[in-house]
């Protein structure tokens, strides 16, 4: 278990998550902001190996985490911690996250990601991260502005206009706590 919140818990993934998974990665509202579109079944699959290596900690000791509902132990999505080794030319940490359509509009988005912030700055002891955001993506920009975040700057990536939200852990609000956040 990485961390749980009043609704949630992030753990890490594993290959037998791809049933679970598969579906929502091929659910093209889940990936209407996704550079690569829905995918198959192999692409998840793909995924779930690249988890792996990245939770290792020869590679970065963490990565993107399935989101599992508490209520209904139901695998929902992920929600975590993303390294690019350039985004207008540094290195960054980004906060990403895709929940079934099922649970759009409850606050689990926001709950995730304030988790994956938290454990960032807590327990990686990272001093910033960003989110990169389509400007159409405005669900996602509302979540990265409940979570502290602020819009930076715009930039040109995968052929595309992203805004990328930032945060610093000496700028962020006062981190909630991961465990016993109200429901």
């Amino acid at each position: 278990m990485i961390t749980e919140t009043g609704r949630l818990a992030l753990r890490e993934f594993r290959l037998s998550d791809l049933d679970d998974l598969a579906p929502i990665m091929a659910d093209p509202r889940v990936m209407e902001f996704s550079i690569s579109g829905p995918w198959d079944s192999n692409r998840t699959k793909e995924f779930l190996e690249v988890c792996q290596i990245d939770y290792s900690e020869e590679r970065w000791g963490y990565g993107r985490w399935a989101v599992i509902h508490r209520d209904d132990e139901r695998l929902i999505g992920f929600c975590g911690l993303g390294r690019y080794d350039e985004v207008d030319g540094s290195p960054e940490i980004e906060i990403g996250y895709r929940l079934m359509p099922e649970y759009w509009g409850r606050g689990l988005a926001t709950e995730a990601t304030i988790a994956s912030r938290d454990y960032g700055f807590e327990h990686i002891g990272m001093t910033r991260l960003i989110s990169m955001i389509e400007p159409e993506n405005c669900a996602s920009i509302r979540v990265a502005e409940k979570v502290g975040m602020t819009c930076e700057k715009e930039i040109r990536k995968w052929d595309l206009q992203i805004l990328v939200y930032a945060i610093s852990r000496q700028a962020s609000p006062e981190l909630q706590p991961c465990r016993n956040m109200p429901s």
